[in-house]
C-alpha cells in the first residue's frame, strides 16, 4: 500500500485545491453571475460531452487498466501499446461522430422545447468530446504508470482554475456567452495538450507498435475485450449522464441549473477514491493477471474503507450545513430546491465510489463479459425510474433514479464477485463507519431540535446566528467523528499517520 498511500495523498492534495476553487466558482461565482439557465447549459455541454467522449473511447481505458501488465516492460518502452491507445480512440471518435451529425435533427427535436438555448451550441460539443477524449486517454496512459499527480492536479487545478476565470470574464461582461462555450473548449484544449506533454516527459513512451509482441492469443483476447467493452459502453456510459439528459429535456435548463449545483456540491464526497482508485486500479490489473486473489482481496478492502471512512464523513460535514450552504450562496433561494437531491446524490457517490473498487475486479477477470448483463440493467432501469419519478418527484426523483438503480446494479455485481472471483470489499471496519456516521446524523437530527433555537435566539442578523451555529456544530460533531474513529481503531493506516502527526507536533 506504500505507493498508494504516497501518491494517493499527492492527488488528493490536488483534488482538494481543485475543490477549494470549485468552492469559490461554485458558491460565490457561478451562482453569481449566471442564471440557472446559463448553469444548466454548461453543466448539459459538459456532461453530454463526457458521453461522447466516454463512447469514443471504445473501452480504451479499461482495456489499458487490463492489458498493461501483458506489455509493461520498460526496457523495451512497453512494446509501444500507447499506440493503439491512441489509434482506438481516433477512430471511436470518427464512428460516434457520424452518429451525432446523422441523428441531428432527432435530438434537436427532444431539446428545443423546453431547453433552446442547448440546442444553439449543438456544435460545439464536437470539440469538446474530442479534448475530453484524448484528456481521458493521456490520464489513463499516465495512471498505468503509477504517475497520477500531474494528471490530477491538470484536471483539478488547471481546469478550474481556468473556468473560473471565463466565469468570471462573463460575468464582468468582458466576454459573451459565445465567448464562454469558447473559452470551455479552449481550456480543455489546454488541458490536453499539457496532459501529452507530462506523458513525453516520463521518456517510458513509445508510439511505434511492437508487431512481434502481439502473440495471436494476446491479439484476440485484446480484441474480445474492447469488443465486448464496445458493446457495454453503449450503455454503461448513457446511465450516468441520464439525470442531464432527462432534467434538460423534461424540465428545461433552469432546473438543470439546480440540479448541476446539487450535483457538485454531492461530488464532494467521492473525491478521495479519484486518488485512491486511480492508484490502486494498476495494481489490482496487475494482482489479477498474477492470479493472486488475496493481494487483490486487501487492496479492495482497504481501499474499500478508506473512501467509506473519508468519503462519509465529507458527506456528514455538507447534510449538518445544508440549510447554511444555502442561505449564503448568492441567490441562494434559486437553488434551495436542490437540498434533497444533495442528500439523495451524494447518497449514491459515496455507495459507488466505496464499492466501485471492489466491483472494478470483475473487468480484469475472465468473467468480465458478464458485467454487461448488469450494465444494460442498470441503463435500462435507471431510463425507466426516470421516465416514472420525474413526473412525480421532479428533480428529487431524477436523483432518486440515480440511487436506486446503481444500488441495485452495484450489489449484485458484489455477489456475482465473490461467488466467481472470491474477493470482497467488505470488511467489518466498514460497519464502524457506519455506526460513527449515523450517531453523527442523528446527533445532528437532537441538534436542530434542541439547541439550533437557541442559536437562533442571538442578537445578530439570522445569517449570522446561522453561521455560528454552523460552526459550533462543525467543530464539535466532527472532533467527536475524528475521535472516535481513533479511539474506536477503524483504520490502522488513519491512526498511525495520525501518531506520526502527534509526535511531530510534540517535537
Amino acid at each position: 500500500m506504500g505507493i498508494i498511500i504516497r501518491q494517493s495523498i499527492k492527488g488528493t492534495i490536488a483534488n482538494y485545491i481543485g475543490i477549494a476553487i470549485g468552492f469559490v466558482t461554485t458558491f460565490f461565482v457561478l451562482t453569481k453571475y449566471l442564471s440557472t439557465e446559463e448553469v444548466g447549459l454548461t453543466r448539459a455541454l459538459l456532461d453530454i460531452a463526457i458521453l461522447f467522449s466516454g463512447l469514443a473511447q471504445l473501452g480504451t481505458t479499461a482495456s489499458m487498466m487490463r492489458f498493461y501488465p501483458y506489455f509493461k516492460d520498460e526496457e523495451h518502452k512497453d512494446h509501444g501499446v500507447f499506440f493503439w491507445s491512441i489509434v482506438i480512440p481516433f477512430i471511436g471518435f470518427f464512428i460516434f461522430l457520424s452518429v451525432f451529425l446523422l441523428c441531428k435533427e432527432w435530438i434537436i427535436s427532444k431539446y428545443i422545447d423546453n431547453a433552446p438555448l442547448l440546442v444553439n451550441y449543438y456544435y460545439f460539443i464536437i470539440p469538446l468530446a474530442f479534448f475530453m477524449l484524448y484528456m481521458s486517454v493521456f490520464e489513463v496512459n499516465s495512471n498505468v504508470l503509477m504517475r497520477i499527480t500531474i494528471p490530477k492536479f491538470i484536471r483539478e487545478v488547471v481546469i478550474r482554475a481556468s473556468l473560473l476565470i471565463g466565469y468570471l470574464l462573463f460575468g464582468f461582461k468582458y466576454i459573451s456567452l459565445d465567448g464562454l462555450v469558447i473559452w470551455f473548449c479552449a481550456t480543455y484544449g489546454l488541458a490536453t495538450i499539457l496532459n501529452i506533454i507530462y506523458l513525453l516527459s516520463l521518456k517510458r513512451i513509445s508510439f511505434k507498435p511492437d508487431w512481434q509482441h502481439l502473440t495471436p492469443q494476446l491479439k484476440k483476447d485484446f480484441a474480445l475485450y474492447t469488443l465486448f467493452l464496445i458493446t457495454a459502453a453503449l450503455a454503461g456510459n448513457i446511465t450516468p449522464t441520464l439525470s442531464t439528459l432527462f432534467v434538460s429535456a423534461k424540465m428545461g435548463l433552469a432546473y438543470m441549473g439546480v440540479y448541476a449545483i446539487a450535483t457538485y456540491i454531492a461530488t464532494l464526497v467521492e473525491i478521495p477514491y479519484r486518488s485512491l482508485g486511480a492508484i490502486a486500479q494498476p495494481q489490482i490489473a496487475q494482482a489479477m493477471k498474477d492470479n493472486d486473489i488475496p493481494v487483490v482481496n486487501n487492496l479492495c478492502q482497504k481501499v474499500s474503507l478508506h473512501q467509506l471512512l473519508a468519503g462519509s464523513f465529507i458527506f456528514a460535514m455538507i447534510w449538518i450545513n445544508i440549510d447554511l450552504a444555502f442561505q449564503i450562496l448568492p441567490n441562494g433561494q434559486n437553488y434551495a430546491a436542490g437540498k434533497w437531491v444533495v442528500f439523495i446524490l451524494a447518497l449514491s457517490r459515496l455507495f459507488i465510489s466505496t464499492f466501485g473498487v471492489g466491483t472494478s475486479v470483475l473487468g480484469y477477470s475472465r468473467y468480465y463479459y458478464m458485467s454487461l448483463i448488469f450494465t444494460v440493467f442498470l441503463t435500462t432501469s435507471a431510463i425507466l425510474l426516470n421516465i416514472y419519478l420525474i413526473p412525480i418527484l421532479g428533480i428529487n426523483g431524477s436523483a432518486l433514479s440515480n440511487l436506486i438503480s446503481y444500488v441495485l446494479y452495484i450489489s449484485m455485481l458484489l455477489v456475482l464477485i465473490r461467488w466467481k472471483i472470491g474477493t470482497n470489499p467488505l470488511s467489518w471496519a466498514q460497519l464502524k463507519v457506519v455506526v460513527i456516521i449515523s450517531t453523527i446524523f442523528i446527533v445532528n437530527i437532537l441538534w436542530i431540535k434542541t439547541l439550533y433555537p437557541i442559536f437562533t435566539s442571538l442578537p445578530f442578523k439570522p445569517v449570522i446566528n446561522n453561521i455560528i451555529d454552523g460552526i459550533i456544530k462543525t467543530v464539535l460533531l466532527g472532533g467527536l467523528g475524528i475521535a472516535t474513529i481513533y479511539f474506536w481503531r477503524v483504520s490502522e493506516e488513519v491512526n498511525g499517520m495520525a501518531r506520526k502527526a502527534i509526535a511531530k507536533l510534540r517535537r
